[in-house]
């Protein structure tokens, strides 16, 4: 089953309340306006595409290493998403489906992390709940996210929603700006040109991994590649 079928498969059980889940109505129009009314402010047209030059920057890991993106591109390409949180399941389901697929990215010299604003605890968290063998990086305040352009300031009656279903985010940021990002996913080459963008304000909707497969092929540089 592919990515987003997974996806769509969740989403239609969690909008129809069927069990563990039971979520009135109202609560769906309101994750529905939220989602139109981002799509509508063509935000996810100002972000960064393929092209364009990607900021670099250093962040923390999961165990408070500091990590740069210049280290992370020294070896070949990087493969970088940008998520919500482990509070998002949508996330959860890429951040996996990644996972699964980080034998065919090694094999072409590329490496992959993970990018969210969340704080270093539920980042170990992702880690250990997605079993994943590549980094979770914290993006303090959505800093990182914003060079990409993909932050945005959640509405205030999402903010209301998120306090009464007791989705904290500034208790899972360390941060009370009430942001996120747009899910995102990047391939970056080794001179920091992004070789494939990939941006969606509908949170539901997520690239499949196979979709990079094409990017890092035509860039990988020949003693990179791995061949099983």
């Amino acid at each position: 089953m592919t990515l987003q079928a997974k996806l769509d498969a969740f989403k239609a059980d969690f909008e129809a309340g069927k069990p563990p889940y039971s979520v009135p109505p109202s609560v769906i129009e309101t994750m529905h306006r939220a989602t139109a009314e981002l799509i509508a402010s063509n935000a996810a047209g100002l972000a960064l595409k393929a092209g364009d030059k990607a900021p670099a920057f250093i962040l923390n890991d999961s165990d408070g290493r500091a990590i740069s993106s210049a280290s992370l591109l020294a070896s070949g390409p990087l493969i970088l998403s940008f998520y919500r949180g482990v509070w998002c399941p949508y996330c959860n389901m890429e951040l996996q489906a990644l996972q699964e697929s980080l034998s065919s990215f090694h094999a072409l010299g590329a490496s992959v992390a993970a990018i969210s604003p969340q704080n270093p605890v539920n980042s170990r968290k992702s880690v250990r709940q997605n079993a994943l063998d590549f980094p979770i990086l914290s993006d303090t305040h959505n800093e990182v996210a914003a060079a990409f352009g993909l932050r945005f300031a959640l509405p205030d009656y999402l903010v209301a929603l998120y306090e009464d279903l007791k989705n904290d985010l500034p208790g899972f940021n360390g941060d009370n700006s009430w942001t996120l990002p747009m899910p995102a996913r990047y391939v970056i080459g080794q001179d920091g040109i992004i070789l494939y963008a990939e941006v969606n304000p509908d949170y539901t909707r997520r690239p499949e991994p196979s979709d990079m497969l094409p990017a890092l092929r035509r860039f990988a540089a020949p003693e990179k590649i791995h061949l099983p």
